[in-house]
């Protein structure tokens, strides 16, 4: 079976929505499957002249100075072709049985692709409505593509709009992150975030909680990371890392006792899965990609969005209450260990290969 993916944009950062793609074409390799990974200089197929020549320039320098490729943060099997092109236009894509799209400009382009690029797919993430665009993300949730998602609740919203969908949750890399430090021996004071400067990913909220907690618990110990460089105004005393490398992360994620997540919305949400592989205690926003994982007094401790006064609470709770944070880590370590790239892969690989057979 030969299968493309479609990406927007150059994969040189770490994007949870881009390592799944990748995942996923090293999943359906292993499988035997002939994988493309097509990256799009030019994202939008209806892009003003000024964007399409500034995007030309952009697709030029890291085509010549092969940045366009993950492998500073991302191992893609050597057998997946990574192809950088102009844009997603049919004229660069490669002919095959699957093109898989991954992100709404994507689903556009991969809506006007002829027969002989393959069935056409959509890889739905997330309610992609950031860029402003509501209206078009909106359209190609109708257009013709089967749609597979990633977690309940986007699940929920195509079935509100008609559509059908298949449900395959993520995958974890259970061969990178894991339990090096007993929970039980790990500073119940420590914690770690990401940080991102998206709005809706919510970091001034947890940043927020972070300050209540160490009015409270002065020995606080509290680290974050992120792709962008070291926020402005960020206190001295939490520890910032930009773009970690995959060990450094795994060593944040095994030093902190507790993990925060306070987004508005996620679609699947890896770094929090990443650091309940690692034994963290996870206090996050009571939202529908957590709960893809975090269960209530079980797996996590959550509490509602753009309420960074509750959040504080529940992580103040672990700090208090050791026994509480060992059970919950324990547990949460536990339930995260069933989403494996193997399963996700096999649901992948039936999805694709029964529709094929019944076309």
């Amino acid at each position: 079976m030969r299968i493309t993916f479609l990406l927007p944009g150059a994969g040189r950062l770490p994007v949870g929505g881009l390592k799944v793609a990748y995942e996923y074409a090293n999943a359906l390799a292993l499988r035997g499957c002939s994988v493309s990974i097509v990256h799009g200089a030019c994202v939008y197929f209806d892009a003003p002249l000024r964007r399409r020549l500034r995007q030309r320039g952009v697709y030029i320098y890291r085509k010549v100075t092969d940045s366009y490729r993950p492998d500073s943060w991302f191992t893609v099997a050597p057998d997946v072709r990574i192809l950088w092109m102009p844009s997603l236009d049919p004229c660069y894509v490669p002919d095959g049985d699957v093109v898989i799209a991954t992100a709404w400009p994507t689903a556009e382009w991969a809506s006007r692709y002829p027969a002989e690029k393959g069935k056409r797919y959509y890889l739905i993430q997330h309610w992609e409505n950031w860029t402003g665009n509501e209206e078009r993300l909106r359209a190609t949730w109708k257009a013709p593509l089967k749609k597979i998602v990633i977690a309940r609740w986007l699940q929920e919203i195509a079935t509100n709009l008609g559509e059908e969908s298949v449900y395959i949750p993520n995958g974890l890399d259970f061969s990178k992150f894991a339990v090096d430090i007993p929970i039980a021996e790990r500073n119940s004071q420590s914690l770690a975030m990401l940080y991102h400067k998206l709005d809706w990913k919510g970091s001034d909220d947890g940043i927020r909680a972070i300050l209540l907690v160490r009015e409270r618990i002065p020995e606080l110990q509290a680290t974050l990371f992120g792709v962008s460089r070291r926020p402005p105004g960020l206190p001295s005393w939490i520890r910032y890392y930009s773009c970690p490398t995959q060990d450094n992360l795994r060593a944040i994620y095994n030093s902190s006792a507790i993990f925060t997540a306070p987004s508005w919305a996620e679609g699947w949400p890896l770094p929090p899965a990443e650091a309940m592989m690692c034994g963290a205690a996870l206090a996050a926003t009571d939202i529908g990609g957590h709960r893809e994982y975090a269960v209530q007094d079980k797996t996590a401790l959550l509490s509602p969005a753009k309420a960074p006064e509750l959040l504080a609470e529940n992580i103040l709770r672990f700090i208090r209450d050791p026994d509480l944070r060992i059970r919950i880590a324990a547990q949460g370590n536990e339930w995260i260990r069933q989403f494996t790239w193997a399963r996700a892969g096999d649901r992948m690989e039936v999805a694709l290969t029964q529709d094929l057979r019944a076309t």
